[in-house]
């Protein structure tokens, strides 16, 4: 694609939302940093992107959802329950984005490493036992793992998708994408 067209790609970007997401003060916040958001029920992950195309692409929107996620959590706590209560239903998420060829970015708020490995967080689920889940995961899913402040989610949402969108439009078309990075979808 042109640089021009990616540019104007970029700057229409829209969030999708999964429909499973919920609807709080907290998520509300989250969408100030996305004018432009739609829900839709993703295969994998709390959050996608598209961008539309222009004409001499063919139109319609080059999307993210099905390629790139971001699968948010509140807390460690959260996290904790992923790897005990809904673990199956969480693998099955990742064996999705595998499947797929795609790629999670799992982002923890209020969390880090010490808070871990020092027992800071009232689920009763070992710390041991937590990190190796978590270390497994990232190198079963080939996943990526951030950690922010929750008034931070939104605006590193919205970046991660801008940069893998950049990456990705810039490519598109190449012979190198092997054909799967030009996914159009219309209205």
């Amino acid at each position: 694609m042109h640089p021009l067209d990616v540019m104007d790609a970029l700057d229409g970007i829209i969030l999708l939302i999964d429909t499973r997401e919920q609807d709080t003060s907290l998520f509300r916040s989250r969408l100030r940093d996305f004018p432009r958001h739609e829900r839709e029920k993703l295969d994998f992950g709390d959050y996608s992107a598209k961008f539309p195309l222009p004409e001499t692409e063919g139109g319609g929107f080059f999307t993210l959802a099905g390629r790139v996620s971001v699968e948010r959590k509140m807390s460690i706590d959260e996290l904790c329950q992923c790897f005990t209560h809904d673990r199956d239903r969480f693998e099955r998420e990742f064996e999705r984005a595998k499947a797929a060829g795609g790629r999670v970015y799992l982002l923890v708020e209020n969390a880090s490493f010490e808070m871990m490995y020092a027992g800071k967080y009232r689920s009763k689920m070992r710390e041991s036992a937590l990190i190796a889940s978590l270390l497994a995961f990232l190198a079963r899913y080939d996943c990526r793992l951030i950690f922010c402040k929750a008034e931070t989610t939104g605006r590193l949402i919205k970046d991660i998708l801008y940069r893998e969108g950049k990456e990705r439009l810039e490519h598109l078309g190449d012979s190198s994408d092997g054909g799967e990075q030009t996914k159009t979808e219309t209205d």
